[in-house]
């Protein structure tokens, strides 16, 4: 790992957060406190990708959320918990945790969610995508109670939200960080120098676009090629056969984009990657396939996010 991966700046001080939150919604829980509490002191920082910490002394950043995904990890990662009239709230109090959590972080100042219309919120399980279903509107509720503007999605998806809003807030001097939330790897397309960075909750590990080019092998303008050719079991992209990390970080950084690459074997025998006639054979039959899910995997720029920075600034809950 090069030090340009990593992050030089120093601790700020401790943010203490007061939370009046809506009792309503946990009114006929039997599982859940209904006290309003305090927390304070400071959550551990996110690492860098080196697995140092990631100790910011910035003046704004705004923090972008996939709702969407969060609902299903709390879901799928916490106990289940019922009210007393039966309705499941295990995902939704696990999701107030976790938000809290997140808004304990130091350089946070601006701070949305997205999420998905909720037609598409989908698990393998039938049983499982109705209790999910149930929650989403409490979900909403959450963040909204916590002070988090909330954008819900009709026609474009919650990543497209993010992204557009990073992209939209790339020029905006009064910040220092946009920190995207999400442990997808298809936002890593998004990340600029140390400005725009990919935030993975889970591994708690933060990443500019040093990091993505280590992780990868290629800038972000190349990662959606990259997961077209690798595969994305999350977006539902099976890849090239054939093409494994390595091989595909060294084609593309040999030609760039895929519209580039050539079309003669004989062009690819530069290439220093074991199986190379191999690929070059797969890649010119699948050429075309290759270059959809490229296409699928792009975000989109133009989902209708319209407020203004001074309406995602972070009031407290």
């Amino acid at each position: 790992m090069t030090p340009s991966t990593c992050f030089d700046a120093n601790i700020m001080v401790p943010r203490r957060i007061i939370v009046p939150f809506d009792l309503s919604v946990w009114q006929q829980s039997t599982s859940v406190s209904t006290t309003p509490f305090a927390v304070t002191g400071i959550c551990s920082p996110p690492l860098t990708a080196a697995g140092t910490p990631w100790l910011v002394n910035a003046m704004a950043s705004l923090y972008l959320i996939d709702g969407s995904f969060e609902l299903f990890r709390c879901f799928f990662g916490a106990p289940r918990a019922q009210r007393s009239d039966g309705a499941e709230v295990g995902a939704v109090r696990t999701l107030f945790g976790t938000t809290l959590t997140l808004l304990r972080e130091e350089a946070l100042t601006h701070v949305a969610v997205a999420f998905d219309d909720v037609d598409l919120l989908e698990a393998r399980e039938p049983e499982d995508t109705e209790l999910i279903h149930s929650q989403y509107d409490l979900a909403r509720d959450v963040f909204a109670a916590l002070g988090v503007t909330v954008w819900t999605m009709s026609g474009f998806s919650a990543d497209d939200a993010l992204a557009t809003s990073a992209h939209r807030f790339d020029s905006e001097p009064s910040l220092d960080h946009i920190v995207i939330c999400s442990s997808d790897n298809d936002f890593a397309q998004c990340v600029r120098g140390e400005r725009i960075l990919l935030y993975n909750r889970i591994k708690r590990l933060m990443m500019n676009e040093a990091g993505v080019l280590e992780k990868f092998g290629v800038p972000p303008e190349l990662i959606p090629s990259w997961l077209a050719l690798v595969g994305d079991k999350s977006d539902g992209i099976p890849g090239i056969p054939g093409f494994g990390p390595k091989a595909t970080a060294t084609v593309l950084r040999r030609f760039g984009r895929m519209e580039d690459i050539p079309l003669e074997a004989a062009a690819w025998e530069q290439l220093d990657v074991r199986g190379k006639a191999k690929l070059a054979t797969t890649f010119i039959e699948r050429r075309a396939e290759a270059i959809g899910y490229r296409d699928q995997g792009i975000k989109r720029l133009d989902a209708p996010v319209t407020e203004n920075l001074a309406e995602l600034r972070w009031q407290g809950a």
